[in-house]
């Protein structure tokens, strides 16, 4: 066999890049690396080819889904706007040829009403009459509880409680008019339910009608949801004011203020529960032949019933939470003592108080809660019967009251604790406010929450361009969203800057998104243990029910004796009032993660962290974003109500507007607020569009 044949023997069948062998002549090393030159430029072709076909395939990744086609349209838009806006309009505030002075109107508007107020006949024959009818309804309820003195009102209402609720929230009633009587604060208390009453009636009739409304007809409800977002995100210091100057100070103004804060809620779970109605129960009934008012009486209504007595419970809520604000514009009862006890720091004073709010609120929530779980169940026995018994005991127990002569609560039986509070709170003050060794008092933790947090954020909004912010919070809210939430966010905070209180808005702003931030740590520490320890739920539940129910302005009297007045001590009250609706929504959530999916982790060996991150906290997350967005809400209307003590920001003008009687400084901060608080709820509040349900 020759030695030519031999290197074709040697080659592997098939193998086309086969070496050369070393006999060859130097016109094939030529050949031979002239033909490999080209395939040094492939090889570093083909390593980059892999990279471009993995960014291909994340790019078209991300375009398949929804989140991610949004986020690449983002990216996009911002690669051309972003230098664009930054060449036309710079970096800076909101310019100020784009505002619009609402000074003067208001002021005429102002002037107008004060000099008419008591010669127009508009205000003779119309407000006039409303605030009679007010002032008469007030009053005969507040004579009714007189009549029934302090027994038969403790009797009724423990006996009703009894009726509607059971026997635990019976006890709950007896003790808590009880514990009012105790502290002193039996007038006060009567004077506060007469008010509630009637403004909870009125505020149920107006939610009622509305929900009516909108659940009957979508275009109502399409049309009514904007008014209700701002009935409930405008603050109640910024609609006192025309109140005051239609209605003057009293009652009437206090009342129709409680209507406006506490209709909403209502509305809302009116309309909703007439929509969620069961299409298959209105066919049956529209085959009957029903017209559409015995469909509405027979079917419609009894359907909704839940949601309607859910919508009483929370009018009840929300009317309790404005008696100390009422109590501003001259409404007399546990809210006045609050407020003076707030302008003097007497903490004992206002706990006194603010006692017997809590439990008025624990009671009337307990009571509407029970009867809505029991609504449906056929009652047992003769009903009229158990109803007549409580009438003839109530009647028996305030006539026994009158014959003795004790209508009001006897004096000896009270018990004074704002000496022993106030000595606590000054003990406390001493030892905390000063410094504690090793980790400084209250007053150094509030200078460092405000150079350290609160400071740097607000200079860092404000240092952010006006048309960079709109990007931003049009990006969040596409990203959350559908482009009509971006497209309303936008807008909201484009009225803002419109109506001159960028700056102000900003400085707002910081301090709800420091508190808020904080109020989601503490939060979600807090029900994590309590979704998964039904022990921790139980010693929780009452806690809860003490600082959700609280009224805002008895927040604010402990956190100025700890912290001083500034920002510090208006974020406190913030947090702490959120908190129980963060700690509520979020354990919820948590506890109602499907059982199979948490099992299915445990079996495949997850530990307790793995199954919160990667199981419960993406099965919760609608749960979770509500917790955000109703923190983001609680936070905002104690922020503004902190410019008492020195908040400062929107909260101070709409505070200054009230007391000097300024509408047009009042309502435009009140309007800037509105708008802060739609922007900061559309950005929370998911919705989804077409093409992701």
């Amino acid at each position: 066999m020759s030695a030519t044949t031999s290197p074709a023997r040697t080659s592997a069948p098939g193998a086309k890049n086969a070496p050369a062998p070393r006999a060859a002549t130097p016109q094939r090393r030529e050949a031979a690396d002239t033909t490999n030159a080209p395939e040094t430029t492939n090889a570093s072709e083909a390593a980059e080819a892999p990279a471009r076909t993995g960014a291909l395939r994340t790019l078209h990744a991300l375009w398949a889904r929804p989140a991610g086609r949004k986020l690449l349209l983002l990216a996009a838009a911002a690669a051309v706007l972003v230098p664009l806006a930054a060449a036309g309009w710079g970096s800076g505030t909101w310019p100020q040829a784009l505002t619009v002075d609402l000074s003067g109107p208001l002021g005429r508007a102002s002037d107008w009403i004060i000099d008419n107020r008591d010669s127009h006949w508009v205000f003779l024959y119309f407000f006039g009459h409303i605030s009679g009818a007010i002032i008469a309804a007030v009053q005969a309820v507040y004579t009714v509880l007189l009549a029934l003195g302090w027994a038969g009102v403790t009797a009724g209402a423990t006996l009703l409680a009894w009726r509607v609720a059971g026997p635990r929230v019976a006890a709950t009633a007896l003790a808590s008019f009880a514990v009012c009587g105790l502290l002193g604060m039996w007038v006060p208390t009567m004077r506060t339910l007469a008010l509630m009453v009637v403004a909870v009636a009125a505020s149920v009739a107006v939610g009622a009608l509305l929900g009516l409304a909108g659940g009957l007809s979508d275009r109502a409800f399409r049309g009514m949801r904007p008014v209700l977002d701002t009935m409930q995100a405008l603050p109640a210091f910024a609609y006192l004011l025309p109140v005051v100057l239609v209605f003057g100070i009293g009652v009437a103004p206090a009342v129709l203020a409680t209507v406006v804060y506490a209709a909403p809620p209502m509305a809302r779970l009116t309309a909703m529960g007439l929509r969620s109605t069961d299409k298959g129960v209105l066919e049956a009934v529209d085959s009957l032949g029903a017209t559409g008012r015995q469909r509405l009486l027979t079917a419609r209504l009894p359907l909704a019933r839940r949601e309607l007595l859910l919508g009483v419970n929370q009018t009840i809520m929300m009317a309790l939470s404005m008696a100390v604000i009422a109590s501003v514009i001259g409404a007399d009862g546990l809210g006045d003592r609050v407020y003076q006890a707030l302008s003097t720091v007497d903490v004992g004073s206002a706990l006194a108080a603010g006692i017997p709010i809590v439990l008025l609120a624990v009671v009337l929530d307990r009571t509407t809660a029970a009867a809505g779980a029991r609504m449906g169940e056929a009652p047992a026995g003769r009903p009229w019967a158990r109803w007549a018994l409580v009438a003839a005991v109530t009647a028996a127990a305030a006539g026994a009251a009158r014959l003795l002569d004790s209508r009001t609560w006897p004096d000896g039986w009270t018990v004074a604790i704002a000496a022993p509070v106030n000595d606590a709170k000054d003990w406390m003050v001493d030892h905390l406010y000063s410094g504690v060794p090793g980790i400084g008092g209250t007053a150094e933790w509030a200078a460092h929450y405000t150079g350290w947090v609160l400071d740097p954020l607000r200079d860092g909004l404000l240092s952010l361009p006006w048309w960079g912010a709109l990007l931003l919070v049009a990006a969040l809210a596409w990203l959350i969203g559908t482009w009509r939430t971006a497209l309303t966010a936008v807008l909201a905070l484009a009225a803002i800057g419109v109506l001159g209180r960028w700056e102000m808005s900003m400085d707002t702003l910081s301090q709800v998104l420091a508190a808020v931030a904080v109020t989601l740590v503490l939060g979600f520490a807090i029900a994590v243990p309590a979704a998964r320890s039904p022990r921790a739920e139980r010693l929780l539940r009452p806690v809860l029910d003490v600082f959700q129910t609280m009224p805002q302005f008895v927040y604010l009297i402990p956190v100025v004796a700890l912290f001083g007045v500034g920002r510090a001590p208006a974020a406190a009250a913030a947090i702490v009032y959120a908190l129980p609706a963060v700690v509520r929504i979020t354990s919820q959530g948590l506890r109602q993660v499907n059982p199979g999916a948490l099992e299915s982790a445990r079996s495949m060996g997850a530990t307790s962290g793995q199954q919160l991150r990667q199981v419960q906290f993406p099965l919760a997350r609608p749960e979770l974003l509500l917790a955000v967005n109703q923190a983001v809400v609680l936070v905002l209307s104690v922020v503004i109500i902190g410019g008492l003590v020195g908040g400062g920001a929107l909260g101070y003008e709409v505070v200054f507007g009230l007391a000097q009687g300024d509408l047009a400084a009042g309502l435009v901060a009140g309007a800037a607020i509105v708008c802060l608080g739609l922007m900061l709820d559309r950005v929370t509040q998911p919705t989804k569009s077409k093409e992701e349900v």
